[in-house]
């Protein structure tokens, strides 16, 4: 309503006060008669609509310029948040990382440079730009010493798929990750035999006959490296991205074939070491950026961890999800529900309008165009790039999918030329995430073209 005013003050103008005023109301009135006749066709689609018929739905749009809720459904009820998790981890990098990635801590003792990892995911990640790390321990004429952290968080979250232990998402949260802490199983059209990135893992995966049913994809034992493919030739060329599971000797291991010298695992206790100096990767806009177009969740929980060291110089999530919800987040309408960094957990809840106020936080963080050069933009790019799709992108958000459920928030721009901050939350739906999809379409297209 204020932006459709500001829109038309020109007219105003051409008017003398007494014209104007009567102009002015009219106007206003207009644009309250069109919103409060969108919320209603609203309203009726969540009552009517098939693909909200079964399901669970909350839905808020929010304006922060008057910082008024222009429409609201079920607001405050809690939903499983999947990705839209991601817009908490975003808030925590924003508050508590700085301008660049923390890449490692280290000190130099005699002839040794010892270093430990602070959670940085960017060290030979094909994904992200090339870090400085590996430049900076090649120059060191000094012994290379890997400190191992002393509490280790644990390898997956709480509340993550068991199941999905060997799929390229489920990558684990670690200390120091390397080549984005999956290893890379490509395998040729015409041929059984895969090969395996990096090379030292190569000798990890083994044929086995096929029993029953094929399958061309290699599988991961749960509590080692080894892999099995079923051995047949291929009809395609394709690649497979399987989580590391990982060891002290096997970072340091890694990191000595890359390097092409030795680097030693420190068995001492750590904390008779001081590590006073720290380098620095990459830009954190970067692995912003990766963690919201694509929805890496990778990134994400490593994003905690580095948070976490920073605050206590320990790598566990939970220090820095608590530190959050303490210092930053104690003002959100209702308590976040949150447990870890990607949304891979199904414990997370979290409600429509703590999303909103979240995003309204972020937006006080990272200015508004910045921000949308990071988020997915709706018909171009990142998760969105096949969704809400338009002229001129409207949507600029953050998805969130597990299955029967699905999220949708960040900010919507209308043709009055209103930038509102909105919140789309389902769970427990059964009809493909596809038709959820177009009935959303039909809601969010309603509010950007009346509001």
């Amino acid at each position: 309503m204020n932006n459709i005013f500001l829109l038309n003050f020109h007219l105003l103008k051409k008017h003398s006060y007494s014209s104007a005023i009567p102009l002015l109301i009219s106007l206003i009135l207009t644009s309250c008669s069109a919103i409060k006749k969108t919320n209603k066709e609203i309203e009726k689609e969540f009552i009517e609509a098939k693909e909200f018929s079964q399901g669970f739905a909350g839905f808020v749009i929010y304006d922060p310029v008057s910082q008024k809720m222009l429409y609201a459904h079920n607001e405050e009820k809690y939903f499983t948040p999947a990705s839209n998790t991601k817009l908490f981890t975003l808030y925590t990098g924003l508050k508590v990382l700085g301008d660049s990635v923390p890449a490692l801590r280290y000190t130099v003792k005699r002839d040794s440079l010892f270093f430990k990892g602070t959670g940085d995911p960017t060290l030979m990640n094909p994904d992200l730009p090339e870090s400085e790390i590996l430049e900076f321990l090649n120059a060191q004429e000094s012994s290379l010493i890997y400190v191992p952290p002393i509490y280790k968080e644990k390898a997956l979250g709480p509340g993550w798929a068991w199941g999905d232990y060997d799929s390229y998402y489920s990558a684990e949260r670690i200390d120091l990750p390397v080549y984005g802490n999956l290893l890379k199983v490509e395998f040729k059209a015409g041929t059984a035999a895969p090969t395996v990135t990096p090379k030292r893992m190569q000798d990890s995966i083994f044929p086995v006959e096929i029993m029953g049913k094929k399958n061309k994809y290699a599988q991961r034992d749960f509590s080692s490296n080894r892999m099995e493919y079923q051995n047949f030739n291929r009809d395609n060329d394709f690649m497979q991205y399987v989580p590391f599971k990982f060891s002290e000797e096997l970072i340091a291991g890694l990191l000595s074939d890359t390097l092409n010298r030795e680097i030693s695992v420190y068995h001492g206790n750590p904390e008779k070491l001081v590590f006073d100096k720290t380098i620095f990767s990459i830009s954190s806009d970067s692995i912003y950026k990766r963690m919201m177009q694509v929805s890496d969740n990778f990134i994400a929980e490593q994003i905690l961890l580095m948070a976490a060291d920073k605050i206590s110089d320990t790598l566990k999530t939970d220090i820095a999800i608590d530190y959050m919800k303490k210092e930053h987040l104690n003002d959100l309408p209702d308590e976040p529900q949150w447990y870890d960094g990607s949304g891979l957990s199904r414990y997370n809840l979290f409600t429509p309008r703590t999303m909103a106020k979240l995003i309204e936080k972020i937006e006080m963080e990272m200015p508004k165009e910045e921000l949308f050069k990071i988020l997915a933009a709706g018909g171009e790019s990142g998760t969105l790039k096949n969704y809400y799709k338009a002229e001129t992108p409207y949507i600029y958000a953050k998805t969130g999918t597990l299955k029967n459920n699905h999220s949708l928030s960040g900010f919507l721009v209308t043709k009055s030329g209103r930038t509102l901050i909105f919140s789309f939350m389902n769970s427990n739906y059964t009809v493909p995430t596809s038709e959820l999809k177009e009935g959303m379409t039909r809601i969010l297209e309603k509010v950007r073209d009346n509001y």
